[in-house]
């Protein structure tokens, strides 16, 4: 039994399942339930509207990062349902996957929810890939990635083929979830950490949360079929697949630059760009190749952001941690 190209798969039957990591994933999906109207936004709303809290360079970082994530949630989902979906076969990582798409529904509802309740113009928010360079390469670096397996005769049914599969896996698993997210998560969350727009910064908290599952399930997925099929992972594609990350890390850090130029209180632009270096090495490693940076994490505190378990005073609010056996909702 394999996890791709399997005729004897019998979609309906997710029992016996042959990949408990798969299994795994979907369930810490559903421990890490959320949707964003948990998340109080009225400070964000005072602080945004006062003109005195933040900074314009603040402002237009905000707006950058909403227009970036805005759009690529919805490039995430499209790969999902449309993509990857029909050519994994095997039911148990096929059920992480429709978690998975309903967590980028719910990633997509919260830029609809933060413009709204801020105020913003969407039309401003959801051109940002085709207005701002550095948001454009990205997308159009990733779109390039993943176009192979939306071809509707694709099949991954040969060598090179699975190797296309492969190479648009880490462009979509890898590339955009792994390290094009990032730079984006480190700037929200570090102006959280300064009391700036905590609304919107928990719930980028939860994003990246989910962000981490996906990126496991990805690499699961990924080495999976590598192991499956081993004449694919040949000296020749690890070296293009190190060299996609290396364009994809200079790209995010071009964005790091740019949405950031002047770094924020106590961070510089080229913290936030080491910060890229030190999550690809890491995405490195993941699929079993060496790291190419050695560059040290310029923020441990952002793995607080995937590790913490929130704890909320049920008198003041409800609780919006679901580590627990069941979803609890106390007002």
């Amino acid at each position: 039994m394999t996890i791709i190209n399997n005729s004897k798969t019998d979609p309906n039957k997710i029992l016996p399942m042959q990949y408990a990591w798969a299994r795994q994933h979907y369930k810490s999906g559903v421990a890490n339930n959320w949707t964003p109207e948990e998340v109080s936004m009225q400070k964000d709303v005072e602080q945004w509207k006062s003109g005195k809290v933040l900074t314009e360079k603040e402002r237009r970082l905000i707006l950058w990062n909403l227009g970036f994530f805005s759009t690529a949630e919805s490039l995430t989902a499209n790969n999902i349902v449309l993509a990857i979906y029909r050519h994994v076969t095997n039911p148990e990582s096929r059920q992480y996957m429709l978690r998975q798409a309903y967590e980028e529904a719910v990633h997509t509802d919260t830029f609809i929810y933060c413009c709204d309740t801020l105020g913003l113009d969407p039309e401003e928010i959801y051109n940002m890939y085709k207005t701002i360079p550095s948001i454009d390469d990205k997308d159009t670096f990733v779109v390039e990635l993943t176009k192979s397996i939306f071809e509707p005769t694709f099949e991954t049914a040969d060598t090179k083929n699975i190797q296309k599969f492969l190479h648009d896996l880490i462009g979509y698993y890898v590339i955009m979830e792994g390290i094009f997210f990032y730079a984006g998560f480190a700037m929200m969350l570090a102006l959280k950490r300064q009391g700036k727009m905590v609304g919107i910064g928990e719930q980028f908290e939860y994003i990246m949360r989910d962000e981490s599952i996906h990126l496991a399930f990805g690499c699961d997925l990924i080495n999976t079929v590598k192991a499956e099929n081993p004449e694919v992972w040949s000296e020749k594609f690890q070296k293009e697949v190190v060299e996609l990350i290396k364009k994809a890390v200079e790209l995010e850090k071009k964005y790091a630059y740019d949405a950031c130029p002047e770094g924020l209180l106590g961070i510089n632009a080229e913290q936030f760009a080491n910060y890229v270096e030190h999550v690809a090495d890491r995405r490195l490693q993941r699929l079993g190749l060496p790291k190419v940076y050695q560059t040290e994490n310029p923020f441990p505190w952002m793995s607080e952001s995937v590790d913490l378990t929130k704890e909320k005073n049920f008198f003041e609010t409800r609780v919006t941690e679901y580590q627990t056996a069941g979803s609890l909702k106390w007002e």
